[in-house]
């Protein structure tokens, strides 16, 4: 399974349902960046996404996007094959 990193804030819904998600799929391990702890992350989060808002998923190297990204790539059938795929 492709390793799952997750820029998160500690209050945030989003990010919740988001890793509730990936634990449903499988997912055993997920790198949590706390973007409300290092502003610096924040940063470098918004550098490589274009996006402020958390959480920021990627699976891999490929950014998923969000919450309700993730949810759309899940119903449309295509997380389970991003999510076994190679390394």
């Amino acid at each position: 399974m492709k390793p799952v990193r997750m820029y998160t804030t500690q209050v945030c819904p989003y990010c919740v349902r988001a890793k509730a998600l990936l634990r449903q799929r499988g997912v055993t391990g997920i790198e949590e960046v706390r973007v409300d702890l290092d502003p610096e992350q924040r940063r470098h989060m918004m550098a490589i996404t274009g996006r402020r808002t958390v959480p920021q998923i990627f699976i891999g190297d490929t950014h998923v996007g969000g919450c309700d990204d993730l949810i759309e790539l899940d119903h449309a059938g295509a997380l389970m094959p991003m999510l076994a795929a190679q390394r």
